[in-house]
């Protein structure tokens, strides 16, 4: 057990029992709002699949991308 998770035992052994509802339904809150790798490497390619069809239909190549991106970090 971590130093970390120690501590947290410690901080939840010290409250009244009628907290200790809230600290698992936070905890539970926490787990739920965490990224999931595998849904954000879907979300990831389906966004990538989205900008390259678009970019097939606006007739933009790989070229003009390079140039516009090239043309952006020279201004600056």
């Amino acid at each position: 057990m971590t130093k970390l998770e120690q501590t947290l035992i410690r901080e939840i052994s010290t409250l009244p029992e009628a907290r200790l509802a809230d600290v698992i339904a936070f905890v539970r809150f926490l787990k739920t709002s965490l990224p999931d790798k595998e849904r954000a490497r879907s979300d990831f390619k389906e966004a990538l699949k989205d900008v390259r069809a678009t970019a097939k239909k606006n007739k933009i190549s790989e070229e003009d991308i390079e140039n516009e991106i090239r043309a952006v970090r020279e201004a600056k």
